[in-house]
Formats: structure tokens, sequence, C-alpha cells
């Protein structure tokens, strides 16, 4: 199983912007697809951002388009999620989640998860 580590959530005011970090063993991260979930309380885990381990491309939910950018850093291990113009609806348990399968924006697909990371945004 991959040990995957969130880090970076905490409270932000609405507008304001958060980096949610993905700590992953030696070379995960250019092996597996990686994604970023959240689940909001009394909400069903929905799907944020992935990123491809092949050729890096990524998807978005609609919800966050043009607002988070997932990225990854193959030397330090490490997968990113830049969280801008957050508002009160992201708030949320964030997830790093991780899959050999396919690059999918669905759960059920990703095998190894992280304990998650807390992002409130005030209103």
């Amino acid at each position: 199983q991959v040990q995957l580590a969130e880090s970076g959530g905490g409270l932000v005011q609405a507008g304001g912007s958060l980096r949610l970090s993905c700590a992953a063993p030696r070379w995960i991260i250019s092996i597996y697809h990686m994604g970023w979930f959240r689940q909001a309380p009394g909400k069903e885990r929905e799907f944020v951002a992935s990123i491809s381990r092949s050729d890096g491309s990524t998807y978005y939910a609609d919800s966050v388009k043009g607002r988070f950018t997932i990225s990854r850093d193959s030397a330090k291990n490490t997968v990113y999620l830049q969280m801008s113009s957050l508002k009160p609806e992201d708030t949320a348990v964030y997830y790093c989640a991780a899959t050999r399968r396919v690059h999918s924006t669905t759960d059920r697909e990703y095998d190894d998860w992280g304990q998650g990371t807390q992002v409130t945004v005030s209103s």
C-alpha cells in the first residue's frame, strides 16, 4: 500500500489561496496517476483534480476549473493542489489518492488514499 501524506490545509477567508501538498514515497508519482478528492460534511466524496503519470495531462471538476491547479514535482515526490479564489463551498476535507490503473475522475479507480487535510473557507 502506498503511504500518502497531505498537508497545507487550514482556515482562509473567501477569495484567499492555499496550497495543498501530498508527499509520496520515492518514484510513486512517476508511476501512479495522482488525484485530489474532497468531502464536505454530510456530502459524498467528490473529484477535484487529477494528473497523469505519463504526460502530465490534467482533469478538473467543473466547480474548480480556472481556480485550482494540480501539479507534481518528481524530484520532491510531491503533488500539489494550488487553490485560489476560494469560496465557502470549497470547505471540505481534501484527500490525495493514487492509482496504477487508469487516469480517472472516479474515486473507485483509486487504490491508495491519504488521511486528508481540512480546508475551511470563511465568508
